[in-house]
């Protein structure tokens, strides 16, 4: 059973929310073959469905999250997972303890981005990675500096992140965006020009029939991840290694 949808993170088995669930889902697919062999933590892992995602490819996963009531369910749900309740501001693991540390649409939650990337490269041995999405602020809250989620802090635009990770410490190795495929463009011109517009649109949950199903339709292979124009991507994904 899948966790109650709060607005705070995305969950799996809800038509309503699955073109957000397969957004985030892409995301993971793409930047999993970075945790090959790996032991991984995933920083905030929310409902967990991207750390079983990792854990394909991964030798271990640790799951933190801060929530109790989340990690509960990702012990029930996801038992190959080592859920582990957490404060991101100060990680419960060692130094150097893991190969890869993942944290997708997370960061833009936090009030101290940069301590929560001071954490991730301590628990990191030397050479290991962080994979780190987030959304793009430009095209996400556009025109704003205050986030139209109110669940949000501060997102970061392409050259925001970029500066943030190198004051970090870590070294940017690949840099792409997240953006809508061929069959979502033309569901953009279907609805309007913007079928996340669309989505929002929706008053207490009166759902057009023929949005609905367009929705529902979503796969993680309707969204293209690649290193061309990040910023005018929908999210920003980087891979940033630990010297």
């Amino acid at each position: 059973m899948s966790l109650l949808l709060t607005g705070e993170r995305t969950v799996p088995g809800i038509v309503a929310e699955n073109y957000w669930f397969r957004r985030h889902e892409a995301a993971y697919l793409n930047l999993a073959g970075h945790c090959a062999g790996a032991v991984v933590l995933e920083a905030g892992c929310g409902e967990g469905y991207g750390a079983a995602t990792i854990a394909r490819e991964a030798a271990e996963v640790v799951a933190l999250d801060y929530d109790a009531h989340t990690i509960a369910h990702v012990r029930r749900t996801y038992p190959a997972l080592r859920a582990v309740r957490g404060n991101l501001a100060a990680l419960p693991l060692r130094a150097g303890a893991v190969d890869v540390v993942a944290s997708l649409q997370v960061v833009e939650h936090l009030w101290d981005q940069g301590g929560f990337l001071d954490e991730c490269r301590r628990v990191l041995r030397p050479g290991g990675k962080l994979l780190l999405t987030t959304p793009n602020r430009i095209t996400f809250s556009p025109g704003r500096d205050t986030p139209l989620n109110p669940f949000h802090t501060r997102e970061l635009d392409a050259r925001e992140l970029g500066d943030l990770l190198s004051r970090a410490g870590f070294r940017v190795v690949a840099r792409a965006g997240l953006r809508h495929g061929p069959r979502l463009r033309d569901l953009d011109h279907r609805f309007g020009g913007s079928l996340v517009d669309a989505q929002l649109a929706v008053v207490d949950d009166r759902w057009p029939a023929d949005l609905l199903a367009a929705v529902g339709s979503v796969t993680a292979a309707d969204f293209v991840i690649d290193p061309d124009d990040v910023g005018t991507s929908l999210d920003l994904v980087a891979v940033a290694v630990r010297p």
